[in-house]
């Protein structure tokens, strides 16, 4: 059998909470669009910039590679929010997405819509937005996703069994140390307590050398050739067949920016990679489908692919973040009953994980992490400012109380 990269990729953007004031409760419902263009909070400015630096060349390459090397391959995993935003700034984007999709060669995966963490707060919710996101993804692409990934990559063995009980073939998970407990990364794995589903984890060694260090001059290995790259990949997988390589799509042209070489560092692995014969690249249900699981991996607690610490400490480490998403699960079921899609449509945005990542107060390691990725001066004005919105979801619940759910 072939020995095969298994590349996964994870595109997404939320839609960022603007300046929200308390004095704007009651007043204003606006909470995602910035009165100024040049904020660095305005979403459509966010999607613009990154559509330039990361969207469009990445596409363009990709299907470059596609009509290249027929044996080239790849996943995807595209949410909701994102795809709601390339339909209304960038539709241009979305069609070189689709075009990518029609080529048979790339898979899209299932995941929540609102890249939420509603799995660890409410079940009923998470099943909805992972419908959701199924319906979009058949309405937009035309195909039936069958691969799960849940936001973060956060796992545990309860998920693992939903996943199997909901009919997926697959799903994803980060190749943490400790749980392999010497074990490689570098296969097929069947979840504790499944009959169907096969689990594939990412190795991580091998991601974060590209997502977080190749364009790090201060890092021991730059400049990373594809040499070097690839005989790390054959001495990680030994005798294994597969190598999984997942990562953040913004990982080409925006984490790492088009002057590091990370765009022509791709496109030559790929065809150093191919230049034997021995050698081909897989998408996620083509290893499944060629792999037998080797061995099944248990994870009780949960396991995510974010900090040193690989749990939800990034989302639900300090109070704040506590706080802020207890409170927003806790008015699920009056949010629901009042049928008003506006507000539903509101209160799931403000699931989207990316909220509490932007209130973390970690510093150190991963201080440096959480602040190039937060568009506030600091996670107090993140916290602030969702506290004040949802007041605001609070006046208009208790409006539909007193008009009998009339009005929004």
């Amino acid at each position: 059998m072939k020995r095969a990269i298994v590349l996964y990729l994870h595109a997404h953007q939320p839609y960022r909470v603007r300046e929200y004031s308390v004095f704007d409760t009651a007043i204003t419902h606006d909470y995602f669009d910035e009165h100024s263009y040049d904020n660095d909070r305005n979403n459509e400015k966010v999607l613009r910039k990154v559509a330039d630096k990361s969207y469009r060349p990445m596409n363009e390459l990709l299907e470059r590679l596609l009509n290249k090397y027929p044996d080239f391959k790849i996943s995807l995993s595209i949410t909701g929010t994102l795809l709601e935003q390339l339909e209304r700034w960038t539709p241009d984007v979305l069609e070189s997405f689709k075009k990518l999709v029609k080529s048979g060669r790339v898979e899209l995966l299932a995941e929540t819509y609102h890249h939420s963490l509603a799995f660890f707060y409410s079940r009923s919710e998470f099943e909805r937005q992972v419908k959701m996101h199924h319906d979009k993804i058949r309405e937009v692409f035309g195909v039936e996703p069958k691969v799960f990934r849940n936001t973060e990559l956060a796992y545990n063995d309860e998920l693992a069994k939903w996943a199997d009980d909901y009919g997926f073939k697959g799903i994803l998970a980060e190749g943490w140390d400790p749980v392999l407990d010497g074990r490689t990364p570098n296969t097929v794995y069947r979840p504790y307590g499944t009959n169907n589903v096969s689990l594939l984890l990412k190795n991580y060694h091998l991601s974060d050398d590209l997502a977080f260090r190749f364009g790090d001059k201060n890092w021991s290995e730059w400049p990373l050739t594809v040499g070097k790259y690839q005989e790390w990949i054959k001495a990680s997988m030994g005798s294994d067949e597969i190598v999984n390589l997942f990562m953040d799509y913004e990982t080409f042209g925006e984490h790492q920016w088009a002057d590091t070489g990370i765009f022509t560092f791709l496109e030559d692995l790929a065809g150093s990679w191919l230049e034997s014969e021995e050698h081909t690249f897989y998408t996620v249900s083509d290893a499944i489908k060629n792999i037998e699981p080797t061995d099944e991996i248990s994870m009780p607690s949960t396991v995510t692919w974010a900090d040193t610490e690989r749990d939800l400490t990034a989302w639900l480490g300090n109070s704040m973040q506590q706080e802020a998403i207890g409170h927003i699960y806790s008015l699920e079921d009056d949010i629901i009953r009042t049928e008003d899609k506006e507000l539903i449509a509101d209160w799931r945005k403000l699931q989207t994980s990316d909220h509490f990542y932007y209130m973390c107060t970690k510093w150190f390691k991963d201080g440096d992490v959480h602040a190039y990725f937060s568009p506030y001066e600091s996670p107090y004005d993140a916290f602030l400012y969702y506290l004040n919105v949802t007041r605001d979801i609070r006046w208009r619940l208790h409006s539909h109380h007193k008009t009998g759910g009339l009005n929004g």
